[in-house]
Order: C-alpha cells, then structure tokens, then sequence
C-alpha cells in the first residue's frame, strides 16, 4: 500500500512538472498513463519520436484514441517524464545517475534511429560509451541506478557492460601502479618499491554501494581479469562490514544471509588473501545465520590451513545451537582442527624412508606444527572450565593433532589439571583416559614437580613421574661424568631435556627427527602398559600385606618394591648414579599419601 501510495505521488508531481513545460496554448489530445497516474501530453510530438506510441495510436485511428495505458515502464513516471521531454525538445543533461533510465525508457518506446533520426536511444549509448564506460567510478554509479531497472538493464546489456568496464580499469591501474613502483638499483637491476598493500584500490569503498547479486558479478569479473587477491579480499572485507555491523531484524536477517554465503563464495583461493580473524567472523555468522553447510565446510578448510597464525580469541566460537549445554562451539573447532592434521603427511606409510627425504607443500612446517600444539593446548585450558563440557569432547580435541606434534606436555598437563578440578564427580576409569593423554617423558623440570604432589591424578600417573624424574636426573649425572669423548647415549636424551628439539638442526631434519621419535615412542609406551600390568599386580599383592599388618615395615618393603620396578630395560642404565635425596623426598612423600589413601 505504501508503495503504491508512492508512486501515485512521483505521478502527480511529475504530472505538475509537466504543466510547466507543455504547450498551455494547445490542448491535449492524449492522456498517457503510468503506474497509476496520467499526463496529458499532444500526439504529435510523441508520435514523432515514439515507434510504440505511434502503434498505439494507428491501431486505433478509427476510433481517434485518447488514453494510452504504458505497463511495466522501466524507471516509472520520472522516465517518463525524461522522455517526454526529449520528444518536445526541451534540453536536460544527461547524467550517470539517469542515463540508464534513459536507455531503458527509449528501448521500451522504441525511440530509435528506425523511427525518428538523432532520437533519445542514440544519445544515451553515446554518453554510455564516450563517458561512462571510461571511468570507474561513473560505471558504479550507473550500476546503482540499475538495479531498480531489472531485467531491462540486462536485457539491454548495461549491466554486463559496465561489469567489464570496472573489472577492467581496476586492472588497468593495478597494472599502471606497479610499473610506477619499478625503478633501478645501485647494481643496475629492476627491483619493486615497497608501498601499501592496496594503495590505489580506492574503488573499494566504492563498490560496497552495490546490491549483493551485481556485487559477485563484479568481483567474479575482476578476478577473470587479474585483480590482486589482497585487493578483492579487502573489498570482501569492507563489503561484509558495511553489512554484518547493521541490526538484525527479521528482515536483514535474510539479507545477511545472503550477503555472508555470497562472500564466502567469493573468497579468493590464495592463502591470506584476508585476514584469519575475518574468516573466523564469516564462520561466527555462517552458524549464528544458519548458513549451508558447504559454506561453513569451506570456511573450516580455509581457517584450517592456516591456523598457525590464528589467536586463543578465534577460536573461542560461542555456541549458537537451541539447546547446546557447552558454552563454545567445540564440535567446529574439532573440524577445524581435523582439516590441519589432513596437510600432514602423517598418514603415509611411516616405513617409506623416501618420506623423510622431501617436503610436501602441502604439510605445514615444524614452527606451525609447534603454534598449533601450543594453541590447542591453551584452548583445552579455556574449555575446561566449562562444567557442562563432556570428557569425549574434550579428548577428541586433544587427539585432534597427531601425536608427534606436541614436543612439550605442560600445556595439556595443565588442561588436564583444570579439567579434573572443575569435574570434581569424574571416575577413576576416566581420569586414567585422560592421564594418557599425557607423556610425561615430555614435560618440564617445573611441572613434574607439580604433577608428582598432585593429589588429583591416578597412582599409575604419579608413578611414571616419579620415574621419569628419577630417569632425568641419573641422564643429568651421566653427562656431568662423562668425558667430552664419550657422549651418553639415550635414544631419548632430547625428550629428558625437555622436549624441545634442537634449534641448530634445520625444520626439515627436525620435522623427519621427530617423526622417527615417534615411531619409538610407540614402542616404549606399548612396553610400558605392560610394566603398568605389572605394577597393577603388585599393588594389589601390597594393599592385601597391608590389611595384615600396619607397621612401619611396609614402608621400607614399599620403597624396594618401587626401586625394583623398571618400566624400560637398557643397558645404559645399568651404570647411572643413584638419584638426589631431593627425588627420594618427594618419592617418599607420594608413598606416604598412597598408602594413605590405601587405609
């Protein structure tokens, strides 16, 4: 209604317009009708300039027609009006703002060459092709003006026309400017002048002006033609801002929709193109707008391979979902996460030495390898403090990366730490689960201290740091007592340091190390499930010597029995020193709260 209520006074203005420059001292013979409202105008001029009025007006010479109804006039009565004019020779400029109303208008009245000569359609294409189509900025105006004049501005091919002439004076300069950069060293050679990413993409702000659908054809004509990928990302990302920052009402929510499945589906395929933390917007609002899931699936394998460069804060993606207990979206972020571990060539045949001898372009190198283990161990720490968050969820995070990625275990030992003490009601079964997630051959000085006096973790877990700690210290005493010619060999002297790999040896060689370590490590894990079964039997043996007797001897009965328990056999350890007093201290005290526990 209120459109109609609209258009029924653009007809009257125009209708009051129109007594200012028609004939006053001739009377009208023929009143022209346009959406809903009516001019009366002369025959004469119109049919003079007009073939579709003309027609009208022959097929009913018989019964001298007065009143012609014009459907669907592209541009309506202000078109019109401009038409009008130009049949009664009345001068007006022509403009980028009407001179696709003028088009469409001439080509629906037929006024061309064929009827009448230097007629209206002519002058139109002429400004169009002498003004329009060389200049960018015109080209987006003229674009804006089209939209409301849909199909017939792509039926008379202004809108593909304009695209190209965008698409193509975006190029041009593009091209023009990094010859500007170019110029001559000291040596004689050609070299780039560094400057701003996209300085002289000014037509980026521009182009946000444009409705959604003739938007993607620009953008789609300009990578054809060339355009940087860093310029048509930061068009994507002012286009998505101008957008996404507005209100959401039942209306927009539509509209953002569209906008948002249309970005992501012009995304460029270069790797940082844009920004990892607008990708990570783009997905927040894929799942809050309910977006398709190939949408969403692509935004995951795009922010997957490069997540060495995203922050703890990206990550953190709300859950959106109706009914969703968890307060961040972790089942994206285990996608995400899947879609890393996929570059890796993990899933070769880790027997083919040929492996370890080239790099894949697709596997991300040993320094992203560390960033993600660090970041997805900081985010395990930030979603454990949610009560709600179930221990599958949690461990499918942490077995999300392959297992040789994670040189140092103090960030999932402190994750671990969290969980346990925000899920207080946790079973024994599930915190052994958890605890073997952890290796503790490959945390810290520092934290094993803490893991060895930590009254959350299972007797099986303090044990192997008691171990482990012990095994760190004779390593330690090994080296200080052995000459420079005689280095210890232990074939895992790097993880009892500390787990870092050495910063002389090159990423490759690092990266093929490790991967052979791990091999290893799969060996010695499996022997020490079977040591574990071990110690499972003779815990049991002395909780029942314990029921018997209560004296001070099971004590001393306790510490041989752990002293005589080896989780590896070497020959190498045969001939280490005996551990600190420092070490037996804090062994005795973890015996001394077990037995505790025990009564």
């Amino acid at each position: 209604m209120d459109k109609h209520q609209q258009q029924l006074s653009l007809a009257k203005s125009s209708r009051q317009s129109c007594n200012e420059w028609i004939f006053r001292d001739v009377p009208s013979d023929i009143t022209i009708e346009v959406n809903g409202g009516t001019i009366a105008l002369h025959k004469f001029p119109l049919v003079s300039r007009s073939g579709r009025i003309r027609k009208l007006v022959e097929e009913h010479r018989d019964s001298d027609i007065s009143r012609v109804e014009l459907m669907n006039l592209p541009g309506g009565a202000e078109s019109f009006e401009l038409a009008a004019k130009f049949c009664y020779g009345i001068n007006f400029e022509i403009t980028p703002l009407n001179v696709a109303q003028l088009c469409c208008v001439s080509d629906y009245l037929e006024m061309t060459e064929e009827f009448s000569k230097d007629n209206l359609h002519l002058h139109a294409e002429q400004y169009l092709e002498s003004i329009v189509y060389k200049n960018l900025e015109m080209c987006v105006e003229v674009l804006q003006q089209c939209e409301n004049l849909l199909p017939h501005a792509n039926e008379l091919n202004i809108v593909s026309r304009c695209i190209d002439a965008v698409a193509s004076k975006a190029c041009a300069e593009q091209i023009a400017l990094s010859f500007s950069r170019l110029e001559y060293s000291s040596s004689g050679r050609l070299h780039t002048i560094r400057q701003a990413k996209c300085e002289g993409d000014w037509w980026i702000e521009d182009l946000s002006v444009i409705r959604i659908d003739l938007y993607q054809r620009v953008i789609t004509a300009m990578k054809c033609r060339g355009v940087r990928p860093e310029s048509i990302g930061a068009s994507l990302v002012n286009c998505a801002q101008k957008v996404l920052t507005k209100k959401v009402d039942l209306v927009s929510t539509g509209h953002q929709k569209l906008v948002v499945e249309t970005i992501i589906s012009l995304l460029p395929v270069e790797r940082l193109a844009v920004p990892i933390s607008f990708l990570f917007e783009l997905l927040r609002n894929a799942v809050m707008l309910d977006c398709t899931i190939a949408c969403r699936l692509d935004l995951e394998r795009r922010i997957g391979s490069q997540l060495d460069i995203a922050t703890l804060d990206d990550l953190l993606i709300p859950s959106f979902r109706h009914g969703c207990e968890t307060l961040f979206d972790v089942d994206t972020v285990y996608r995400i996460l899947v879609n890393f571990s996929q570059q890796d060539d993990g899933e070769y045949d880790m027997d083919d030495v040929s492996i370890f001898e080239s790099d894949s372009p697709h596997s991300p190198s040993q320094s992203a390898l560390l960033k993600v283990s660090k970041l997805v161990d900081d985010y395990l720490a930030e979603i454990a403090l949610d009560v709600n968050l179930k221990l599958s969820k949690f461990i499918a995070i942490a077995e999300a990366l392959p297992a040789h990625v994670r040189t140092i275990h103090d960030g999932l030992y402190r994750a671990i730490d969290i969980y346990l003490k925000t899920h207080k009601a946790i079973l024994d079964a599930d915190k052994k689960r958890l605890c073997k997630l952890i290796d503790f051959q490959k945390v810290s000085q520092e934290a094993g201290a803490h893991a060895a006096l930590n009254e959350r973790l299972p007797l099986q877990s303090v044990v192997q740091v008691l171990y482990f700690e012990q095994l760190r210290l004779r390593n330690a005493l090994c080296c200080s007592h052995t000459n420079g010619n005689h280095k210890p060999v232990h074939h895992q002297s790097w993880r009892i340091s500390g787990g870092a790999l050495s910063a002389a040896m090159s990423p490759r060689d690092n990266y093929a190390s490790l991967r052979r370590e791990n091999r290893e490590l799969k060996l010695e894990l499996t022997r020490l499930r079977m040591r574990l079964n071990d110690l499972e039997k003779e815990h049991v043996c002395m909780k029942r010597d314990m029921a018997k007797s209560h004296s001070h001897k099971f004590m001393s009965s306790f510490s041989k029995k752990i002293a005589k328990l080896r989780f590896f056999r070497h020959s190498s350890s045969r001939g280490s020193s005996s551990p600190s007093r420092q070490s037996y201290r804090a062994d005795s005290k973890v015996i001394e709260r077990t037995c505790a526990s025990i009564e």
